[in-house]
């Protein structure tokens, strides 16, 4: 999968750009706030239609500006142009001029993983960042993933409701409760099946990713889940026996919404014990190992942003990770230091300059 060209207009501190890029290696280099990661970020925002920075899309219009729109020309097999339009009121995905009814239509087009320096955060996060990351990456390799979630989260809030009216009122029938049940354990079902396989695709890879960026250690994700080793009627079962403890509540209690995965260094949680430079290598070893997931399903490699590596590892791991990539892989680099990019690196690369005044390619 290959990003050929990417127009933006009115995109963060862009009023117009148009990029084409290398189907490998392009750096995108400059000064700390000149508008580096903003560049990748809207690479990142035409795939999933969203940003890894921040979770308001208003953020991503240039100031004064009412609506923004990112545009890139994708080769896979064929060439489509896809489009992203965001304003204040919502956001609009076409592709090849055609609006697609459904963001889980578009988000499974153009797969991506991003490499950034503060990811390490996630393991020391609440379980959501944890989750959220699973649904990120999930939703780019199963079409139907976001739908399963949507209707999750939207059952979800129905039996919250309910449950909240049945703390009130005593005599309200279980009966919707019930029903509101089945269906949360039919969609949470899939959910957890399509996390459970995510997992075990992932630790295939795990250890050796890490072990050649790091060079010791056994890294491998644990699944935590009240689903787990439980079959529908079980788990149905369950809910039933703790209906009075979630009425009491006027909550769920249970289910993938309190799903947690852990990130184990040798048989111990990395984000207790593991050190700095530990975490942040796990978090890297985790996204390589995605790499072979996505080409492993998708019969393609994802599109990969290294955003300021640089400044989150030393150069010999950087080399490491390097050496982990082919050029099979379209990749983006960003950096404020050209110099601790190896030569032979540089001279596969296209590199772009980006000042306050704009982009160059040199």
């Amino acid at each position: 999968m290959k990003l050929n060209s990417l127009k933006l207009h009115n995109f963060r501190n862009y009023e117009h750009l148009n990029l084409e890029f290398s189907p490998n290696l392009n750096i995108i280099y400059g000064n700390n706030g000149v508008g580096k990661t903003n560049l990748v970020e809207a690479i990142y925002a035409l795939s999933l239609t969203k940003s890894f920075r921040t979770n308001n899309d208003k953020y991503l219009i240039r100031n004064g500006e009412l609506s923004t729109k990112i545009e890139g020309e994708v080769e896979e097999n064929t060439i489509n142009n896809y489009q992203v339009i965001l304003n204040k009121e919502g956001k609009k995905v076409k592709i090849n001029n055609n609006i697609s009814s459904k963001i889980s239509d578009y988000v499974s087009n153009i797969n991506i993983i991003i490499l950034e320096p503060d990811e390490q955060v996630i393991l020391k996060s609440s379980p959501l960042a944890r989750r959220k990351l699973l649904n990120i990456e999930i939703s780019q390799l199963k079409k139907d993933y976001i739908l399963y979630l949507n209707n999750y989260n939207k059952t979800l809030k129905q039996r919250n409701f309910y449950l909240r009216e049945l703390m009130i009122n005593s005599n309200a029938s279980l009966e919707y409760l019930d029903i509101l049940t089945t269906k949360l354990v039919e969609y949470g079902e899939k959910i957890y099946n399509y996390r459970n396989q995510f997992i075990e695709n992932i630790n295939q890879y795990l250890t050796n990713k890490y072990q050649q960026i790091f060079e010791i250690g056994n890294l491998a994700l644990k699944y935590n889940s009240d689903y787990k080793n439980k079959d529908a009627k079980e788990i149905k079962d369950f809910y039933k026996k703790n209906y009075n403890r979630e009425i009491n509540a006027g909550k769920t209690l249970f289910g993938i919404h309190h799903d947690d995965i852990i990130f184990m260094l040798d048989g111990k949680d990395i984000s207790e014990w593991g050190s700095n430079g530990q975490q942040k290598n796990a978090i890297f070893a985790f996204k390589l190992a995605e790499i072979e997931i996505f080409k492993q399903e998708k019969e393609n490699y994802p599109i990969l942003i290294l955003d300021d590596l640089f400044s989150a590892l030393d150069k010999k791991k950087v080399h490491n990770i390097f050496n982990l990539l082919n050029d099979n892989i379209q990749t983006f680099i960003t950096t404020t230091e050209l110099q601790k990019i190896n030569k032979t690196i540089l001279s596969k690369a296209k590199i772009f300059k980006v000042t306050l005044e704009g982009v160059k390619e040199e």
